[in-house]
């Protein structure tokens, strides 16, 4: 028989809201941004909860938030649990938060149950997995899993800051921080609640959703450079402009997405953006993502070619820089099928979906099985201020974290 847990809506739903309060003043929604003020501050609020539910808490080389419930087989390989706090800028309180939360919401689930595991438990509240002014995402698990390198630490924010001594100035030690991955076999399995960020779940009138896989993603800076010129005087057969280069690439991008994959073309910037200047340059952030490897290669490609073209026809010099690839990873057969079953013991019907947002599990892969539970996100709505998740679905996904926790374990016992 599944044991009995049942989680608070009311204590889930406070440490929501008193982390949301650990916000940038000026910024819109709820934005706490790796590194920024609010993000250091939520270092120690975050630990100072995981030591109020008995876990032994400390903040990594990275900013890692780590939290340890000891098992009664130390030495066996540990379980994990966790996902991240910072946020996209005007971001919402529940991307990551959720994990978080759910996964300290656990350890007082098991220990109200009187239930103490075999092995160990970490908890972790990453650092900085969303996309950075430094280009680099999901920062503290890229550390954790060993993938964390010199040359990341090396790039730099448009101000010229490196990314090492940024973390530095906020409390990390960047060359620790390289030197903090886990041995591959230390974890049996990484388990991370997510909310969806999606509208299906909610649609189809389902709790859960287990997922079957996380998209891998290119990014890509593109800037098209031409000439300023008059914008009363000169003819437009004589113009270098780099805007009218740029609008190709921008629906060549959207007619790319199709049941394998999607692209986004999320950030334009123009140069030197008067109205009677012809534009001289006209710079592109563009984003593909797709769970197979095959269809990021030929996307890639296709948009380079589109660059080449459309530069040419207009005259102008085109330069792609891409980000480095995060790859699809698809999750663990075991693991996956614990969450399902985990999700049936709770008497609903688990849903078999991808992940079309990257995750820290996702780098967490490289040492550990992983899998992902989803619960439902108010109309599909993620990254923006009106992101909601009833905390009724966030019980209910934490409960079910509780059992497939229990259930890889395999010899949890009463305290």
């Amino acid at each position: 028989m599944p044991v009995p847990l049942q989680a608070s809506p009311a204590r889930l739903w406070t440490d929501i809201d008193a982390l949301s309060a650990l916000r940038e003043p000026v910024a819109p929604g709820w934005t706490r941004p790796f590194l920024s003020p609010s993000f250091v501050r939520s270092r120690g609020w975050v630990a100072e909860r995981m030591r109020a539910a008995g876990l032994e808490a400390s903040v990594d080389a990275a900013l890692n938030v780590i939290g340890v419930w000891p098992g009664m087989s130390p030495r066996r390989p540990a379980l994990m649990t966790g996902s991240h706090t910072d946020t996209v800028e005007g971001g919402g309180r529940f991307d990551g938060v959720a994990g978080v939360v759910a996964a300290i919401e656990v350890v007082r689930l098991l220990q109200e149950a009187g239930l103490a595991l075999e092995r160990d438990l970490v908890v972790v509240d990453f650092a900085g997995e969303e996309p950075n002014a430094f280009g680099l995402s999901c920062v503290g698990s890229r550390a954790l899993s060993g993938q964390l390198e010199e040359r990341h630490l090396a790039l730099r924010d448009p101000e010229g800051t490196r990314l090492d001594d940024a973390l530095a100035a906020a409390g990390g030690d960047p060359a620790a921080a390289t030197r903090l991955g886990w041995q591959p076999g230390s974890i049996a399995a990484f388990v991370e609640l997510h909310i969806e960020q999606g509208p299906i779940l909610e649609a189809e009138g389902l709790d859960l959703g287990v997922v079957d896989s996380i998209v891998g993603i290119d990014r890509c800076a593109v800037e098209l450079r031409g000439r300023p010129d008059h914008a009363g005087t000169t003819p437009t057969r004589l113009r270098r402009d780099a805007l009218c280069a740029a609008a190709p690439l921008i629906t060549w991008v959207e007619s790319a997405a199709d049941a394998h994959g999607l692209g986004t073309v999320g950030a334009i910037t123009v140069e030197p953006g008067s109205l009677n200047v012809v534009p001289a340059a006209a710079r592109l952030g563009i984003e593909l993502r797709s769970a197979e490897e095959g269809w990021l290669d030929r996307t890639r490609a296709g948009l380079e070619a589109c660059a080449r073209e459309a530069a040419e026809r207009r005259g102008v010099d085109a330069v792609l820089s891409w980000q480095e690839r995060e790859p699809p990873v698809h999750c663990d057969d075991d693991v996956r099928e614990a969450i399902a079953q985990a999700v049936r013991d709770g008497g609903l019907t688990p849903r078999r979906m991808a992940s079309g947002a990257g995750h820290d599990a996702a780098m967490i892969a490289a040492v550990a099985p992983i899998g992902m539970l989803f619960v439902p996100s108010a109309e599909g709505r993620s990254h923006a201020p009106q992101e909601w998740t009833d905390p009724e679905h966030l019980a209910r996904g934490t409960e079910a974290l509780a059992r497939t926790l229990l259930a890889l374990d395999g010899g949890s016992t009463a305290a």
